[in-house]
């Protein structure tokens, strides 16, 4: 291919200047100043007049070769017909002779090269620092846009916090406001139950009386004197009547006082300290592990410090563990299926997404892959994060059914919510690959949306809603696509998202949005692939083998970090 220039923005092929043909370009005349091939610089070039004096360079000196500059016709300001010979460092001119002559004899006076070459340098060390001052404020640039992403990451939490407790007060508010108007009821209860009992008593009393009185007039009005007699001590007996005793008092209801509220009721907004744009970021190696794996594309590390490690689409699965500065091999499984996801459960339980499955798989004590109760049908599981011994969530599609969900599972294999369509009914994940969670109980999917792997990052809220998407950094991702290929959560709540051709770490917070990032190559690490955490809140980094290569050489980095 012939070599290219820039043009206008953009490149054009440069063919040889004698030939015109494509023949590689290889060679310059810098006294022709022509472009030429091989073939054209031993044939052609080589019978030009005085060909054995002209200089030649080869194309790798192109663009880097200095051109030798004539000093010796350099005209005289001041004098006509001269020309500069020397430069006086006294009066910062160029002099010719007679200059020198009548005024700069004894001057400080040096070769016009000299000058020249000094005069280059220091051009070149004002160009140096100027280019220095554009990285240093490019760098400021983005950690200034990195803590404005902060502070509104933090403002977003802030305000939902505080509606959060809004909706905590009223709920708090309408329950305190029911229990008063419950212990009033309450109360109004009991006392009209005390009064009415006694209005019950003087009612049946009164009843009672009515009917003696009438009985006695009766007996009066009766005209046979004898009988009256006969029965008026009976009579008589009747009309002592004890009234009921009712209560000297009754306790009343209770009357309302209203109460204040203060701003120590409802909270209060405090100084959290001053914004900082130094975001110190460390990432050391503490150990590095050679494996005979392509690739290792899944790392779950496990309670007693083993690693269950695997190839994916190579079909290699392997329990490991360090030992020294080797990883010892204490299982390894020769699977038929490509591995998606994997996870280790609290209970030391391996599980598995593999294609074709609809179920999550797990090892059999005899080695062999076996359903789990883990049932996704129709979907097909992609990616497994474990919450907790009772909770996991997978990552689930079915390509022909062109659905794609997040599924919420206990520890019985039900499936408890199904995150697949937003308020609109319209898809939320396009192939989602793999996922992580924060404290927050915000869920981090990282989804493909192309053919060429590029994807993006989707935070679901606590009611599954989108409440952030994140799709690369506008400078990280200006020329090489956001591809996500693995994502972690820090024991800081923090998410780390790899990003597979620029090989750097994303970090963002719990919310998702960027607060940093960090190029695995600083340190040495070429091919980032997967990540996990161990118990001791270390970083493996599992990696791919080099471009091209034939051997199975990928690595396991750990990793000591601070700051995110």
């Amino acid at each position: 291919m012939a070599s290219s220039e820039v043009v206008g923005g953009g490149q054009v092929p440069i063919n040889c200047k004698l030939c015109k043909t494509d023949r590689p370009i290889q060679w310059k005349c810098t006294d022709c100043i022509i472009l030429m091939c091989g073939y054209c610089k031993d044939n052609v070039h080589s019978q030009f007049k005085n060909a054995l004096d002209h200089k030649i360079i080869n194309k790798e000196e192109i663009g880097l070769h200095s051109e030798e500059l004539d000093f010796t016709n350099i005209k005289c300001d001041d004098h006509a017909g001269q020309s500069s010979c020397l430069y006086c460092n006294t009066c910062d001119v160029l002099v010719c002779p007679t200059c020198v002559a009548k005024v700069h004899k004894r001057h400080d006076l040096i070769e016009i090269s000299d000058e020249y070459k000094l005069k280059v340098e220091r051009l070149k060390k004002g160009q140096s620092k100027m280019q220095k001052s554009n990285s240093n404020m490019k760098a400021k640039k983005d950690e200034l846009n990195r803590l404005v992403s902060a502070e509104n990451s933090k403002y977003s939490k802030v305000r939902q916090d505080i509606v959060s407790h809004e909706k905590t007060v009223k709920e708090q508010v309408e329950k305190y406001f029911k229990e008063l108007i419950n212990k009033l009821d309450q109360s109004h209860e009991t006392v009209l139950t005390s009064v009415k009992t006694d209005l019950n008593a003087i009612s049946v009393f009164t009843n009672q009386t009515n009917d003696k009185i009438k009985q006695v007039q009766d007996f009066i009005d009766i005209s046979n004197a004898s009988e009256l007699f006969k029965e008026v001590k009976t009579m008589e007996k009747s009309t002592e009547i004890q009234e009921p005793q009712t209560k000297p008092s009754y306790k009343s209801s209770p009357k309302f006082v209203p109460g204040n509220v203060t701003q120590s009721n409802i909270g209060s907004l405090q100084d959290d300290g001053n914004l900082s744009a130094e975001i110190n970021i460390s990432l050391v190696i503490n150990d590095t592990y050679q494996t005979e794996l392509e690739r290792i594309a899944f790392v779950s590390p496990c309670i007693d410090q083993s690693i269950w490690i695997s190839s994916g689409a190579y079909k290699v699965l392997q329990r490991v563990k360090p030992e020294d500065i080797n990883l010892k091999v204490i299982s390894k499984f020769d699977i038929t299926h490509n591995v998606y996801g994997m996870a280790v459960t609290p209970s030391h339980q391996l599980l598995l997404s593999v294609i074709g499955k609809t179920r999550l798989q797990q090892i059999s004590s005899s080695g062999e892959l076996m359903d789990s109760i883990y049932d996704l049908t129709p979907f097909y599981p992609k990616a497994v994060h474990v919450i907790s011994d009772n909770k996991l969530i997978v990552a689930a599609s079915n390509n022909k059914l062109k659905r794609s969900a997040v599924i919420i599972m206990n520890k019985k294999g039900d499936k408890k919510t199904v995150y697949e369509h937003d308020e609109h009914n319209q898809p939320l994940f396009n192939k989602p690959r793999y996922i992580t969670t924060t404290s927050n109980e915000n869920i981090h999917v990282v989804d493909k949306i192309s053919d060429d792997w590029s994807g993006k990052v989707v935070i679901l809220g606590q009611e599954g809603n989108i409440i952030n998407q994140y799709t690369g950094h506008p400078t990280i991702n200006k020329s090489e696509p956001f591809i996500p290929v693995d994502i972690v959560t820090t024991p800081s709540d923090n998410v780390v998202v790899i990003d597979l051709d620029t090989k750097i770490l994303h970090i963002l917070n719990d919310n998702g949005h960027l607060i940093s990032y960090f190029n695995t190559k600083d340190i040495g690490i070429e091919f980032p692939y997967s990540l996990a955490f161990n118990t001791t809140g270390q970083l493996y980094i599992g990696c791919n083998k080099a471009a091209g290569s034939q051997t199975k050489e990928a690595k396991l980095y750990v990793i000591n970090i601070a700051g995110i």
